[in-house]
């Protein structure tokens, strides 16, 4: 992190938001951590409540085995883990006076577990292969339409933003994902990024940037396609990465994270 030198003004923004409330009747059926929604496994879950602080946490999609491996060799949701979203917390802690919690592995959650409506920013990645049943549908359609937020990264092709595009219109079949230009708030509402004309980690493929709005114009989630801002989380600290490119990925982020609580 120390090859990571972003110019940047302090500012006092306390912008923690409330807890997501579960009291909608409407909400998926509960599990415990440790019960059939995880098959026992105690990486899956929540270990114990820190959302007094902001906290990075990723969505887990497909059947769970114990004793899966995790991080870029294993199952794809998991790619980049733990280690992107270590970096990402720091600098974030480092760009604000928000609370955060640092120093910690992230929470993975289905959306069928109801402890992630305490959380409102969540990671979501390789929705290429993503198969979420009629049950995480729901839930996920719950915790945007509370208030949640999703960054969904890392992903390419016709065929992946496809299936992104199938599953989100059965959350949100009156919404359709609309491509965002430089305008939008959401990259101006901390840094003022004046490009969206980036580097893809893919290669020659041209990063584009989606939203998926609410009734109100609310933007629920932000969509990275052909793109990957978490693998310049990752490699951040790598001396090999170019520092351009980690730097605006990391900038990409922050107005992510302040959009989605302040919004």
């Amino acid at each position: 992190m120390q090859r990571v030198y972003l110019i940047l003004i302090l500012v006092c923004i306390l912008a923690a938001p409330a807890t997501l409330s579960l009291a909608s009747d409407s909400h998926p059926s509960t599990s415990t951590n440790n019960g059939a929604l995880y098959n026992n496994d105690p990486r899956f879950g929540e270990s114990k409540d820190v959302s007094d602080k902001f906290t990075f946490v990723r969505i887990m999609h497909g059947q769970v085995y114990p004793g899966q491996y995790l991080g870029d060799h294993g199952i794809p949701w998991s790619h980049d883990y733990p280690e992107a979203g270590q970096h990402f917390s720091k600098i974030l802690s480092e760009l604000s006076k928000l609370p955060i919690n640092i120093d910690m592995v992230e929470y993975l959650f289905s959306f069928r577990d109801p402890n992630l409506f305490k959380y409102p920013f969540a990671y979501l990645c390789e929705v290429g292969d993503m198969t979420l049943s009629d049950e995480e549908i729901a839930g996920m359609k719950e915790y945007l339409s509370r208030g949640g937020f999703l960054l969904i990264d890392d992903f390419r092709g016709g065929w992946d933003f496809s299936n992104l595009a199938s599953h989100l219109k059965r959350a949100f079949p009156e919404s359709d994902m609309k491509q965002l230009d430089v305008s939008h708030p959401i990259f101006n509402c901390f840094f003022s990024i004046k490009s969206l004309e980036v580097r893809s980690p893919y290669g020659r493929l041209r990063p584009e940037f989606w939203g998926l709005e609410d009734k109100g114009g609310r933007l629920m989630a932000i969509i990275n396609y052909n793109n990957d801002v978490s693998d310049y989380w990752q490699w951040s600290n790598d001396p090999f990465q170019p520092i351009d490119d980690t730097n605006t990925a990391y900038k990409f982020g922050v107005n992510y994270v302040f959009y989605a609580l302040t919004h």
